[in-house]
């Protein structure tokens, strides 16, 4: 058994470097993206007092917190490794993708076998590690947190997970495939009313001849109301390239004491001639930082529930009359 151990453990280790080999002296073949960054560091002080001893994260929107929403799509896009960038007072993240025996044991001995079979495929989802982001710089320094968990050569997702957008958008997957068409980093957008540009990070774009996919000229991090290049918003989801993840670690050399931001590495590639790419969505997301986002993505996911709907909807009917 240990000479199988042996040997299944060198071939995993010549195939990772046979994959890094190939990436080096062939950059026509992309390697899968399978890593992505969760970065749930922030305060959540929109949501106060209900996050103040509860991450923003963990709120419910029905039976189940903000996160694994998100960590179910970026599964189901490809992703097999999550780090997450936590904070102080964010331990329920980390209990919430771990297994819970006490839990499980007390579901089996009632016969609650459909919740036991919930409850443990969480922790199943993904391979989960975690890193701390000790002092809140901006979200570029959140990036570089988790920088040891990421090879040098390796393109990964991010999530800044205070935005939803609709499952049936498959929006991840989507991302996935502009970046293999492009090999340029990705944002996902969200378009906003004119009267709320300023709440948010803003680009001016260009339009391909590719359907929802512009090109980004610009960045303008919540501009004065009136003053907005479009209502095309940062919806808070990247894919990254290694040359993003330099120019974070560059700004970190030469920021002091000031935020490391992804917006500002995005618009020194674009001086580079690098492009960047943004998605728009088929449908509106909902921001989940915000007390009415968050309401209205509960009773859009309530009423795509078959055990939900008709029920809920009754309730609405005559709630609203």
């Amino acid at each position: 058994m240990s000479t199988n151990k042996s040997i299944n453990k060198y071939f995993t280790l010549s195939q990772v470097l046979t994959k890094r080999t190939l990436c080096d002296r062939l950059p026509s073949i992309i390697m899968p993206i399978t890593k992505a960054i969760f970065c749930v560091a922030g305060f959540g002080t929109r949501f106060l007092p209900a996050t103040k001893a509860q991450p923003k994260e963990m709120l419910p929107i029905v039976d189940k917190p903000i996160i694994q929403y998100l960590v179910e799509e970026a599964v189901q896009a490809g992703i097999k490794e999550i780090i997450f960038v936590t904070g102080r007072g964010k331990n329920s993240i980390e209990n919430h993708f771990d297994k819970s025996f006490e839990l499980e044991s007390s579901l089996v001995e009632k016969g609650k076998h459909k919740l036991v079979e919930e409850v443990n495929k969480i922790s199943n989802l993904a391979n989960f590690a975690y890193v701390r982001q000790p002092i809140q710089k901006g979200d570029g320094h959140a990036l570089l947190c988790a920088k040891p968990f990421i090879d040098p050569t390796e393109t990964v997702l991010v999530i800044f997970p205070d935005y939803l957008m609709p499952a049936k958008n498959h929006t991840l997957s989507k991302m996935i495939d502009v970046y293999r068409n492009h090999r340029q980093p990705v944002i996902a957008a969200d378009t906003v009313p004119d009267e709320k540009t300023h709440l948010y990070g803003v680009m001016a774009f260009e339009e391909t001849d590719e359907n929802n996919i512009v090109k980004v000229k610009e960045f303008v991090e919540k501009p004065k109301q009136g003053t907005a290049p479009s209502n095309l918003i940062n919806a808070g989801y990247y894919i990254i390239t290694p040359e993003v993840m330099n120019e974070l670690s560059l700004s970190e050399s030469t920021a002091g004491d000031g935020e490391v931001r992804v917006a500002d590495a995005f618009v020194t590639l674009t001086k580079k001639g690098h492009d960047i790419y943004a998605l728009k969505p088929d449908k509106q997301g909902y921001d989940c930082g915000d007390k009415i986002g968050f309401l209205k993505a509960t009773v859009d996911i309530a009423l795509d529930r078959e055990d939900l709907k008709d029920e809920f909807m009754k309730f609405l009917k005559e709630r609203v009359k």
